[in-house]
């Protein structure tokens, strides 16, 4: 596979851009003309040929810049990478899913030979090379998960089964939408989740635990969920929030357009063999408003999302003072034509 890496930042000057094959195959969230919640879980991965559900762990031209990024966040705050004790094994799991699903879906980047407990990985597009004895932790720089996951994108929960519940024990998490792993860390699943307006009352998350619970080793899930972001920023966490909420304020009619943007997560689910803990991978996709607008179904149908959106929902996912700026863009380009089905764009 033949990758071209942007070299391009996500604060500061905020050089982040989209190709026109990256906007093409963004994940846009919405299979309809109207959105309140959506648990949209399918079989993963599998998807059509160039999309981001094609592989196990989506590769694309943000990776390096990414992990740059992530190495940034690390460095000014070590707590967005945590794992209590018990969950080192769950972290040599995560470590073989990702790194065996690299080696398979992209050979010209990734390589792991395996002789018995004595593996070899080799990285090209961050230039690591790195032999390792499997569940000896000596052996590696750090734990097999902060190892892991400062090498692939996207946010990091690894999640233990016990009591019939999910508890978050463990995570990389440096581009969440504004919530904060040393604060979850160690909650269960109904209590990192407890601010989602609603929800509870709707039984959304007592059917998704029983789901959850019931994945097996021989399966493997996704789900898209999505908020809104100003400027293209990864790190949008509590911690840093003096750094990015005021940028909320600095929208305007004639900015909008590039300063708005749709984020979007690639959830996927994973039971991990040995210590039966779930995998939970968030891989945050970003595309500003005039990006989105390219593609006439996706502009038709965001334009109605978010006229209609339930104001609770807006609120809750930050993006209520900027709502109006939001509809008054997209109107323009919403004609009034029907929608087709589906999340891809037409053509």
């Amino acid at each position: 596979m033949t990758l071209h890496f942007n070299d391009e930042t996500f604060r500061g000057d905020y050089t982040y851009f989209n190709s026109a094959t990256a906007i093409r195959r963004f994940p846009f969230p919405f299979d309809r003309d109207s959105y309140m919640y959506s648990v949209n879980i399918e079989p993963h991965p599998g998807g059509p040929a160039g999309s981001p559900f094609e592989h196990a762990f989506d590769v694309d031209e943000h990776y390096v810049s990414e992990m740059r990024d992530r190495a940034i966040t690390l460095k000014a705050d070590p707590l967005r990478c945590q794992s209590l004790p018990h969950m080192e094994l769950a972290g040599w799991d995560l470590l073989e899913l990702i790194m065996t699903a690299k080696a398979r879906d992209y050979p010209a980047l990734f390589e792991l030979h395996r002789a018995g407990d004595r593996w070899h990985w080799i990285n090209r597009p961050l230039g690591i090379e790195q032999r390792f004895t499997f569940l000896d932790p000596a052996t590696l720089p750090c734990g097999p998960m902060e190892y892991i996951t400062r090498q692939a994108q996207g946010d990091f929960a690894l999640l233990d089964a016990r009591d019939g519940n999910l508890w978050m024990d463990a995570g990389m998490i440096t581009s969440q939408a504004d919530w904060s792993l040393d604060f979850d860390v160690g909650m269960n699943f109904f209590e990192w989740h407890a601010p989602v307006p609603k929800a509870g009352a709707m039984g959304v998350f007592h059917k998704a635990l029983k789901f959850l619970n019931a994945v097996t080793q021989e399966q493997s899930y996704r789900r898209l969920n999505w908020t809104m972001t100003v400027n293209p920023r990864l790190d949008t966490s509590p911690e840093t929030y003096p750094q990015w909420g005021p940028e909320k304020r600095t929208v305007t009619a004639e900015n909008v357009g590039t300063r708005q943007f749709l984020r979007v997560e690639l959830q996927t689910f994973w039971r991990l063999p040995r210590s039966n803990a779930l995998a939970f991978p968030i891989r945050c996709y970003l595309a500003n408003l005039e990006d989105l607008c390219t593609q006439p179904k996706w502009a038709r149908r965001l334009h109605r999302v978010m006229r209609d959106l339930d104001p609770d929902l807006a609120e809750y996912k930050g993006f209520a003072v900027n709502r109006p700026l939001i509809v008054d863009y997209l109107a323009p380009f919403d004609d009034g034509a029907p929608t087709s089905p589906g999340i891809f764009p037409e053509g």
